[in-house]
């Protein structure tokens, strides 16, 4: 099994071969020369299912007390990318001194499907693109199950990084075989058991240099993790907040730089604020929009739009009312039974709360559980009982920062006051599960930023911490924030936060202009 870098999996570094296949099923054997195809020990299986791959799997795990399964989409793709951003791993185009007939053939033509036979990817894989395609865990449209990588007598074009298939799970085909990862154990994946680091703050908002619009106020990001190990982020730039200009950009993050920001959704002459972003574990990613009926944001559609095979597709109103309801906030979650949950502030007043938009089928189709939140710009988790579970701003009990919990998905809630102060104008929450287990909120006290983890599912939180690292800097926190000191018991003041959390562990925390690195271990030190 090869390392993967920054991830909590380890990868085969060839698809399964007839040798390795036939040890799990003897009677395997005779597939080898069907068709003309895999007939030596070291060429990769093929004619095997789906539930045989996942079989397979199982059989390795009882064998060797170790986790084996099928790679997820985003998984295959970070893997196979190893750090690039082409069409290739090997570039823009495909070496043809790797092509295996790379053509439309109604005969197949007989090919060696002997694995390792060309050089490996960065991280060191062999044959991601061609020599057969691979199953993956996904289900795709609720019935197919995913397969990436494409194959002999394929044109080279299906054999991109990103390009999709899919395949019923009982369909066998001499172009189709599979790897396996291997989970890591939490004690060993990079990342969860290294030193504490906080790294030092970045800007994440830079100028454009394409002629993208650019205005004044730059505000209200959302961000998600790219299965290429990129980050995306996203936020609106205008003038006037209740502004016909307002477009959103886009940069993306590779682990040292942000780049340049260029222009990621405009409906031209509509006021756009609130986004959100969604990484699906199929490698698909969501993008939630409000869009205006003109430049306020008070009634607003509700608009969603899909990354995969390389482009987005065009925005879709799931909400085409133009109405309160649907001011989209930054992060969304998939519950355990596959729900995905999307908050909206109710309305533009500071004490309307939040609205709860669910759906059921992967996105396809929504519904307002037509309820309330308390707050707006309200965090979400569910708990690990199943109910839901919210923190926001505005509606204070007690002088404290409202707690919302509801056991029925969020159809009815129940109200307390938290042990948290209340925030006000410019700041915005962060409540997210971490991978490590714990809750987590970043929110803002008398002193700034702190993160605050729970152990218990919210009852207690023992860790509060101001989110410093106790060097004296100058920065500039943009948008309602401006220029504040950080110190050892100063931390940025106010700002609207969104996070993700990248495999390896390292939580990204994006104010509205300043990005912060650090992980589990540093919150608890």
């Amino acid at each position: 099994m090869t390392d993967i870098p920054s991830a909590s999996f380890r990868m085969s570094p060839t698809e399964i071969t007839n040798a390795q296949y036939e040890a799990f099923e003897p009677s395997h054997k005779a597939y080898r020369g069907y068709k003309g195809f895999s007939k030596a020990d070291d060429e990769a299986v093929i004619m095997v299912s789906w539930e045989e791959a996942d079989a397979y799997c199982a059989w390795l795990s009882r064998k060797t007390g170790r986790t084996f399964r099928l790679p997820t989409e985003a998984e295959w793709e970070y893997a196979c990318r190893a750090g690039s951003t082409t069409k290739y791993n090997t570039g823009e185009t495909f070496p043809e001194d790797q092509w295996k007939v790379q053509e439309n053939t109604r005969d197949k033509v007989p090919v060696s499907l002997q694995v390792a036979q060309f050089a490996p990817n960065a991280w060191g894989l062999y044959d991601m693109h061609g020599n057969v395609e691979e199953w993956c865990l996904d289900v795709v449209d609720g019935q197919y199950r995913a397969v990436r990588g494409g194959s002999h007598n394929t044109p080279v074009e299906f054999l991109a990084t990103d390009y999709r298939c899919a395949s019923i799970p009982e369909d066998r085909s001499v172009l189709l075989g599979f790897r396996i990862v291997e989970d890591l154990p939490r004690s060993t994946a990079p990342g969860q058991t290294g030193a504490p680091f906080f790294a030092e703050p970045l800007p994440y908002v830079i100028p454009p240099v394409d002629g993208s619009p650019f205005y004044s106020h730059n505000h209200q990001p959302a961000v998600t993790w790219l299965p290429d190990g990129r980050l995306l982020a996203i936020w609106f730039s205008t003038d006037a907040e209740a502004g016909r200009e307002m477009v959103v950009l886009q940069s993306t993050f590779d682990g040292e730089n942000w780049q340049p920001a260029t222009l990621f959704c405009k409906v031209p002459g509509r006021n756009m604020t609130g986004s959100a972003l969604l990484t699906l574990d199929s490698g698909d990613l969501l993008h939630f929009q409000g869009v205006g009926d003109a430049g306020e944001w008070k009634d607003l559609a509700l608009a969603l739009r899909r990354w995969n095979n390389g482009s987005w597709s065009p925005l879709q109103y799931i909400e085409p009312e133009h109405a309160v309801r649907h001011q989209v906030i930054a992060g969304p979650i998939v519950t355990k039974d596959g729900r995905i949950l999307l908050c909206c502030d109710a309305g533009p007043d500071g004490e309307a709360g939040t609205a709860l938009h669910v759906s059921k089928d992967g996105g396809k189709t929504w519904k307002d559980t037509g309820s309330i939140i308390k707050g707006i710009h309200a965090g979400l988790v569910e708990l690990k009982d199943g109910r839901l579970m919210a923190l926001g701003r505005g509606n204070a009990i007690d002088g404290r920062m409202p707690l919302s919990i509801s056991a029925d998905g969020g159809r009815t809630w129940i109200y307390r006051a938290s042990e948290f102060p209340p925030i006000g104008s410019g700041q915005r929450l962060v409540l997210r599960r971490l991978q490590e287990g714990p809750l987590m909120l970043c929110s803002f006290g008398k002193s700034g930023l702190y993160v605050a983890l729970s152990y218990d599912e919210g009852t207690t939180w023992p860790v509060n911490k101001l989110l410093t690292d106790s060097k004296t800097r100058t920065l500039d926190g943009g948008a309602w924030t401006g220029t504040f000191t950080l110190d050892a018991t100063h931390a940025e003041p106010k700002g609207y936060l969104a996070c993700t959390q990248s495999p390896n562990g390292t939580i990204h925390l994006l104010s509205s202009r300043v990005h912060y690195r650090f992980n589990l271990a540093w919150v608890e030190e």
